[in-house]
């Protein structure tokens, strides 16, 4: 019968702080504000807490632009710019990294809206209410109320003339 060698791992209660940060940080990416709150517990100093973090970003171990970057990216095809907006300010990003993103985000809004309706609904809406539940779906994943419209009355609009809606000016 074979018996594997014994771990020489420490039990997680014994590591040390920055032992504990890196492996939280092999496993994803986090933001400085939460590894702060996972590390809180176990460190008794606040300097040394700051002076870890500063050390990892120093590093490149946390990047928030990086974070940024990711969520966009992964999140973008099914949501829309405000809740993309929660998610990030949620996870502790600054407002100074989340605009530059949001704005490249803007461009492609419409777009968006239209592929995630067509995901959702095989026809376009036959009635108001159906274009208003459309419309509300849309508004639950994050799209503004114009962008909503313009995606739930494209299948109206066979013409293009955009008569059917307006800016709201």
């Amino acid at each position: 019968m074979y018996n594997p060698p014994k771990s020489k791992k420490k039990p997680e209660s014994q590591l040390s702080a920055s032992a504990r940060a890196l492996r939280l940080v092999a496993r994803r990416d986090y933001t400085r504000q939460e590894l702060r709150a996972k590390l809180a517990p176990h460190v008794e100093d606040a300097a040394e807490l700051q002076a870890l973090l500063d050390d990892f970003t120093e590093r490149g171990w946390i990047s928030e632009p990086r974070i940024v970057e990711q969520l966009v990216h992964a999140k973008s095809a099914r949501l829309g710019a405000s809740r993309i907006r929660h998610a990030l300010l949620k996870r502790g990003i600054p407002e100074d990294l989340i605009g530059p993103a949001l704005v490249k985000l803007g461009e492609s809004e419409p777009d968006r809206a239209r592929s995630v309706l067509a995901r959702k609904f095989t026809a376009a809406p036959a009635t108001p209410a159906e274009r208003a539940r459309q419309v509300r779906f849309l508004q639950s994943r994050g799209f503004s109320f114009q962008v909503a419209m313009r995606a739930a009355c494209s299948g109206d609009q066979e013409d293009g003339s955009g008569d059917a809606i307006t800016d709201g000016e």
